[in-house]
């Protein structure tokens, strides 16, 4: 179809040109302070009717990590924010709202924008280049419809963007969304995103810590050089300079509220080390008003103590002034092991201070990680580290620890708030229905939630002021000993497990999952160089005993599990990571104590202030002092805000439930409108086909479509692991071939993990065709047959048995199975024998060899425009992370449809009908004769020889 014509900027000359760039800026001028941000503010030359228009995307690290995208027109360059980048998949419509012009030379800008500037944060120029634009650019930013060409180093071909409609044109910011086109260059939904593919920068190279952590700004311009030849430095550089140098000389001034509240406490010396104050573990929040909920951080609890460089002691970290030492809960000093949270702690307006809280590794979407923790300490891996602060134990010489919580978070919000720190934070807390928090969070995959006394003291050891509840049991775990992996393998097939009771080590049952390669890598020589002939504990199972290599008890391992056995083992259990903070003979069984009252019997302690009771000490009430709150830089994470976003909402009058093993919640939600399958259906469905669909999905990598509002709703699909996954869905560790680096792929091992998908929303899963254990060696060859809608089901039917004749040729046995749609897939097993790469060049050149017997018919190229009347042999399932549709999963189509085995002889006459989920126990008697049945026992060899031949037949 051909384009309608291009335009071009209007060409405009002189101090009309100039007025007009004035115009279009003054929004942008208005929004930032040039003599602190190195932003341009931007000339006044327009963009010339006869030069290339330039276009530039910039990755941005602010509040939350976006693209700018930016084309320039008419001398400014007009300007959407990304939220999760451009996708080469023309299914992918990304959100893009629209922002004030930016100048021309804010193209070339990469570097820092300061904290608390517009858009405080890093950004990288992630690609540039030209672009053109198909049609009316300025009617078409009036219409709303955007059509143009991209011609970057990155992003290549045409693209749409499109205003959206309802409530989303109201907005301040309209709402566009981004979408790629149809053409040569687009890419199916498994291929890898481009923003993953090509993370850095075009210009530089670098990434985006790398690109914080530089002094310079980078700027893909000439600037000008003073007669030396460095870089002439701006007067916005030179002020920078002089206000740290002049905040250095500044002596720390605390919040007013603070210095006034220290003139009626008592005074101290800054102690070494406090003891923490610990939770006891609950079933249930408490009740009451009088209770703070915070989330449950999975990390390590962190003292931070802060003074003058006066009394530094040894080993601890002298910044601008003062010494800065990290202690664990056990007292352990970690300072060197945390620099740059030792140095945003020396920039507290404070003399001296004492800050207890909980160091963490956030990832992109807010969830706290402790393997990621782990391996940032351990194993050296790169992870910024988070410090959320929930308590004040000292101020300037000031003892706080006998204040109410309340009034202590109070001054801790103001001290950090003062700071305007990135690594400290401040721990949210909410005062709500702790049923309904701790039921948010959980969904959110928080590990649970601690609740203190608002009035409470700070009292070393455990106390019942504070209360910790978890989502999923989890705990620490002593290790005494290992057995080596079923292969035969050098490593760790399973961590034998216990705790201590009346000074005996307890066995607690074993855990064989949760440590990858790297893990094993690490630990493997740890458990080696402990090894022991006796056993540590004081009894265990003759069965488990096979095999076990005893280690001295010394290492302590974090272990989720999701309960204990009537005979003290713990079930399902997965290893999180070693903990180094916590001795093994302090390894308790932990078990919920009994709820605790809706009103808490203590009293209120007494102010030091002179007896009043801490109500009146804080006078404010809860909607005022959220008030203040929101008038303050919001310092929590992602989830907090969820969470608190969340709790806004009634909860729905949809109990959980369990199904089979599996716990649901919202079970009656519609996830297909057009079939009536709710949740609770699609997780019968699951566990209905588990025993004819786990041989095709069990232990490979996975990538989930997630439908969480329904097949008619956005849909996404997760490969990696996330936070809040269920019981029974597991991991594989994936080593990314292009980084070095490994990823952790979704992974399943039985019928709880797949039903599990259904408290996910999946409705399509799609596995490798290579297993865990062997990732690099595809055990299947798959084609996908993809028709053109016009064409008659005989000659669909007609192709895929040519597929097979071909085949079988070769001595291989193929399979059929509808993919719920329009198309087939002709699968053989084969032997893991052959590696990707050499997997993928065959099934090209078979592929080929078909199309050349009938190009009137047959397409192996992916064009969409050329497919009329074809059709489309799609090879590419065939590569290292290509997936295909798993037998007997669900599609995210109207009717959730199932992609079905079939057998040859139904390929015969009519099309077969289609089956739904929903529909299941209509035709689940199908599975007794199941055509796929000997799919794993028909593995055949595929001998190098016949397949060189393939390829240079094809070639030829």
């Amino acid at each position: 179809m051909p384009r309608t014509r291009k335009s071009t900027p209007r060409p405009v000359s002189g101090r009309k040109a100039s007025d007009a760039v004035d115009r279009q800026l003054a929004r942008y001028r208005e929004m930032r302070d040039f003599a602190v941000t190195a932003e341009p503010a931007g000339g006044h030359s327009s963009q010339g009717s006869s030069g290339a228009l330039p276009f530039v995307i910039q990755k941005h690290a602010a509040t939350r990590l976006h693209y700018d995208f930016r084309l320039g027109w008419n001398g400014v360059l007009k300007s959407w924010a990304v939220t999760k980048g451009p996708s080469y998949n023309p299914a992918d419509k990304r959100l893009a709202v629209e922002v004030e012009d930016h100048p021309m030379e804010y193209g070339g800008f990469e570097g820092a924008i300061p904290k608390g500037q517009y858009g405080g944060g890093t950004v990288m120029v992630w690609d540039h280049g030209t672009w053109e634009p198909h049609g009316d650019f300025d009617a078409g930013l009036k219409s709303g419809r955007l059509k143009f060409a991209l011609h970057g180093e990155k992003l290549k071909g045409n693209w749409t963007l499109i205003r959206m409609g309802g409530k989303a044109a109201s907005e301040s910011k309209p709402n566009w969304l981004l979408i790629k086109e149809h053409d040569s260059f687009e890419r199916g939904p498994d291929a890898a995103p481009i923003t993953e593919e090509a993370p850095d920068s075009v210009i530089t190279g670098r990434d985006l810590d790398q690109i914080a952590s530089a002094e310079d700004h980078v700027w893909n311009s000439n600037r000008p050089e003073s007669s030396d030849g460095g870089k002439e430095q701006s007067a916005s550089q030179r002020l920078r300079s002089e206000l740290r140098a002049k905040k250095k000389a500044e002596p720390p001034a605390l919040p007013g509220e603070a210095a006034e509240l220290l003139r009626e406490l008592p005074k101290e010396k800054l102690k070494d080390f406090v003891p923490p104050q610990l939770a006891v573990q609950v079933a249930a929040p408490p009740k009451g008003p009088e209770w703070f909920h915070e989330l449950k951080l999975d990390g390590y609890r962190i003292q931070i103590h802060v003074e003058q460089a006066a009394g530094a002691g040894a080993g601890s970290s002298g910044i601008n002034g003062r010494s800065v030492r990290l202690f664990t809960r056990s007292g352990l000093d970690w300072t060197a092991r945390m620099p740059k949270i030792a140095s945003e702690a020396a920039e507290l307006p404070v003399k001296s201070a004492l800050l207890d809280g909980e160091v963490v590794v956030l990832s992109a979407g807010g969830a706290t990680s402790f393997a990621d923790l782990q391996a940032a300490f351990q194993q050296g891996k790169r992870a910024p580290l988070t410090y959320f602060a929930f308590d004040l134990l000292h101020l300037d010489g000031h003892n706080l620890r006998s204040l109410p919580l309340e009034k202590r978070k109070e001054v801790l919000r103001d001290l950090l708030a003062a700071a305007d720190t990135e690594s400290l934070r401040y721990s949210e807390h909410l005062r709500v229905d702790g049923r309904e928090m701790l039921r948010k969070a959980c969904e959110l995959g928080a590990e649970g939630l601690v609740s203190k006394l608002a009035a409470g003291q700070y009292i070393s050891g455990r106390s019942r002021e504070w209360l910790k509840i978890k989502c999923i049991r989890q705990q620490e775990f002593v290790i005494g000993g290992y057995t080596p992996p079923k292969t035969g393998s050098r490593g760790i097939g399973a961590l034998l497990l216990g705790y201590y009771d009346k000074g005996k080590l307890v066995y607690a049952g074993r855990t064989g999952t949760g440590f990858p390669q790297a893990t094993q890598k690490a630990m493997l020589p740890m458990l080696e160089k402990l090894h022991r002939e006796k056993m540590p504990f004081a009894e265990v199972p003759r069965a488990a005993q096979k095999d076990a290599r005893w280690v001295a008890p010394d290492l302590v391992g974090q272990v989720a599990f999701s309960t204990w056995t009537r005979d003290g083992m713990v079930r399902q259990a997965a290893f999180k990571g070693l903990r180094e903070d916590k001795p093994a003979k302090e390894v308790r069984r932990e078990e919920p104590a009994d709820d605790v009252p809706e009103t808490s019997a203590q009293k209120p302690a007494a102010s030091p202030s002179g007896g009043k009771k801490p109500s009146d000490a804080s006078p404010r009430s809860i909607d005022a002092h959220k008030s203040r709150d929101a008038s303050h830089r919001s310092t929590t994470s992602h989830k907090s805000r969820a969470a608190s976003r969340q709790l806004a909402d009634p909860p729905p009058d949809d109990d959980p439930i369990d199904i089979g093993t599996v716990r649901l919640t919202k079970p009656e939600k519609i996830m297909d409108q057009d079939s009536g399958l709710t949740k609770r259906d699609l997780a019968a469905f699951y566990l209905g086909v588990a025993d004819a669909m786990l041989p095709y999905v069990s232990g490979r990598p996975l990538s989930l479509l997630r439908c969480p509002d329904g097949s008619g709703k956005p849909c996404f699909f997760q490969k990696h692991i996330g936070p809040g996954l269920p019981e029974g869905v597991g991991e594989v560790e994936v080593p990314n071939p292009k980084t070095g680096d490994a990823e952790q792929y979704v992974s399943i091992s039985g019928a709880r993990g797949l039903a599990g998908l259904a408290q996910m929303g999946v409705l399509e899963v799609h596995p490798w065709g290579s297993r865990n254990e062997d990732l690099e060696h595809p055990d299947q060859v798959i084609f996908d047959l993809d028709p053109d809608p016009e064409l008659a089901w005989p000659v669909l039917a007609a192709a895929a048995f040519t597929l097979r004749d071909g085949l079988k040729q070769i001595g291989l046995e193929p399979f059929v199975k509808s993919t719920g749609g329009k198309g087939l897939h002709v699968a053989a097993p084969i032997e893991p024998e052959h590696l990707w790469e050499e997997i993928k060049s065959f099934a090209q050149a078979f592929a080929r060899l078909v199309e050349s017997s009938d190009p009137q018919l047959y397409l192996t190229r992916m064009t969409k425009s050329a497919r009329k009347g074809k059709i489309y042999i799609d090879y590419l399932r065939n590569q290292r992370g290509a997936t295909a549709v798993a037998p007997y999963s669900p599609r995210a189509r109207s009717g959730a449809p199932v992609a079905l085995p079939l057998s040859w002889n139904e390929l015969r006459g009519e099309r077969p009908a289609q089956f739904r989920a929903k529909d299941f126990d209509s035709w689940k008697r199908r599975l007794q004769r199941d055509p796929w049945a000997r799919y794993g026992a028909s593995r055949r060899s595929l001998d190098a020889a016949v397949m060189e031949s393939i390829i240079q037949s094809a070639k030829g």
